[in-house]
């Protein structure tokens, strides 16, 4: 594969990359405290202010960010800038709640299409390869983030967004596209389409994955390679601190998330006490915007459980791959279950297939949980094997997880398809 020049700053030392922090660091606090009324309201009630920031540690003296105060100052409040100079407007889907809104100056867009032509750059792709985008387009970010960060490599985009899984897979074929981007779980439905189609989806002229906005892990990444043939790499973003872009895997290490450390700045706290923790310790990740005008976001807490770890392929810190979230962990009897820990269980099971939810019920005091699997095809739930592998994962899933799980098997297609984030818990239990 053709090299691809490396942007300075990927290259830098750490002291020039801490020296950029700083004084990016000291211009993002002031920017927020002198035009967003609720930063400045914060600050001045944790005493603190834009001056106090002599060196980056002492970044920890400045208060928290969280979803509630973007929900709270619902939809503008949190601007930094008049809502006039905003050319988009990006949100959440708001399903549990108000939707977190942000905007983008047309600074802010440029920022975040460098910081996605990087990271595309960085997971393998080349100017002059056919990219298809298969993540919503809309208010969610990942659609439209992806194609103008692959416009800006010089990519050719083909704008397809979720759903209609069958023509997808039709012009993947007829396209012959080198890489596609989309969330792991819906790849996994495009497989299945290849070989309902009676194709095998190695022999698709993709090469390469570009997968996010949900967690996945490992053992996922290994299974997504084998069955489609290509290389599958992590991206990491959230629409608060910017949308997809945040972080990316090199192709070459695929060891973790690259941090784009230049335009955001990470830290792991204690997520019980909201104390720092220092890398290579596992917390919840933390994020302040460097770079951002319309919605700079000072220690935003993600609720995304990882570490920081050294840089490999780059100077800049690598995250451990996200693989759950302290707010997608489900307490069953006392224990703290993880879906990504199921699935990792599940892949390991030839007979069944990596489509699955966990359903929570109770039954008086108690909560249950129920985890939903398919079969593999040809295998149906009421064969020997099948069954067989249920007690397997039944058992391993109290030896390795330490709760105890009931399983449903289903037939292939019983588990609805996400056209984008999966929805892996299914909570019932304020239903009962």
């Amino acid at each position: 594969m053709k090299s691809f020049p490396l942007e300075p700053i990927e290259k830098a030392s750490v002291d020039e990359l801490r020296s950029l922090q700083l004084k990016r660091l000291r211009q993002t606090l002031q920017h927020a405290y002198a035009n967003s009324p609720v930063y400045r309201r914060k600050f001045d009630e944790a005493g603190v202010h834009p001056d106090h920031l002599r060196t980056l540690a002492d970044l920890k003296k400045f208060p928290f960010t969280t979803k509630k105060d973007l929900r709270d100052s619902y939809p503008f409040g949190m601007f930094a800038v008049p809502r006039e100079q905003c050319v988009r407007i990006h949100a959440s889907s708001g399903t549990t709640g108000k939707p977190t809104v942000v905007g983008y100056t047309r600074n802010d867009i440029e920022t975040w299409s460098n910081v996605m032509a990087r990271s595309i750059r960085a997971a393998g792709a080349r100017p002059g390869e056919l990219v298809h985008v298969s993540y919503g387009y809309g208010l969610f970010t990942g659609g439209l983030g992806a194609h103008y960060g692959a416009e800006k490599l010089g990519l050719t985009v083909v704008p397809f967004g979720g759903g209609q899984t069958e023509r997808q897979v039709q012009l993947v074929t007829d396209f012959k596209p080198d890489i596609i981007m989309v969330t792991p779980s819906y790849m996994l439905a495009i497989a299945d389409e290849f070989e309902r189609q009676g194709m095998d989806p190695r022999e698709s002229s993709l090469r390469l994955g570009i997968f996010g906005a949900e967690p996945w892990t490992n053992d996922m990444r290994q299974a997504i390679e084998k069955r489609m043939g290509i290389d599958a790499v992590d991206i990491y973003g959230l629409s608060e601190v910017m949308g997809p872009g945040v972080a990316n895997e090199c192709v070459e290490t695929k060891d973790g998330p690259t941090i784009w450390e230049d335009h955001f700045y990470p830290e792991i706290i204690d997520p019980e006490t909201g104390e720092p923790v220092a890398d290579g310790e596992l917390g919840e990740l933390v994020f302040t915007s460097l770079t951002k005008e319309a919605l700079p976001v000072i220690r935003y807490r993600t609720r995304d459980l990882t570490r920081l770890l050294p840089g490999t392929a780059r100077t800049m810190r690598r995250m451990e791959k996200i693989t759950g979230r302290s707010d997608d962990m489900m307490i069953v009897r006392g224990v703290n279950v993880f879906p990504t820990q199921i699935e990792e269980l599940i892949l390991k099971r030839a007979e069944l297939a990596p489509h699955y939810q966990c359903i929570l019920t109770r039954e008086g005091p108690l909560d249950c949980l129920t985890v939903a699997v398919e079969t593999r095809p040809p295998l149906v739930p009421e064969s020997d094997a099948a069954r067989n592998a249920a007690e397997a994962l039944q058992h391993e899933i109290k030896a390795y997880i330490g709760t105890t799980a009931k399983i449903e098997l289903r037939p292939a297609g019983g588990i609805e398809r996400s056209l984008g984030k999966a929805k892996r818990v299914l909570d019932q239990r304020s239903a009962a």
